[in-house]
């Protein structure tokens, strides 16, 4: 998975240098009255690329950290919960019960009847 991931990214950056080799231009913005930007067409199109990503960016690992946390604690109260019915429960010894197939249980036979 690692490997596709290095070649998507090495596409997408060589994508980004043949658009920015081939739209190498000036463009004029004007942002307020009176305030004039004098810029190349691929620092506009990427810089309006990142500014709409970065609160995508942000919404996604705001998400990803709640569903984080929230799996994190349904893991921690079903560990407690285990260990305390593990807690709960008689803890048998080997040789106490002696139980047949069908669940009676057996009692241990003296060899030595007196």
């Amino acid at each position: 998975m690692q490997i596709v991931r290095t070649i998507l990214w090495v596409m997408l950056a060589c994508a980004i240098m043949l658009f920015s080799f081939l739209n190498w231009n000036p463009v004029e913005i004007t942002l307020w009255d009176g305030f004039l930007v004098e810029t190349k067409v691929p620092a506009l199109v990427i810089l309006a690329f990142l500014l709409g990503l970065f609160p995508m960016w942000l919404y996604h690992r705001s998400v990803k950290w709640g569903l984080d946390r929230r799996i994190r604690s349904l893991e921690n109260s079903i560990k407690s919960a285990a260990l305390a019915r593990g807690r709960d429960e008689p803890v048998d010894k080997p040789g106490d019960k002696l139980a047949d197939k069908s669940g009676d249980a057996l009692t241990p036979v003296d060899e030595n009847p007196a």
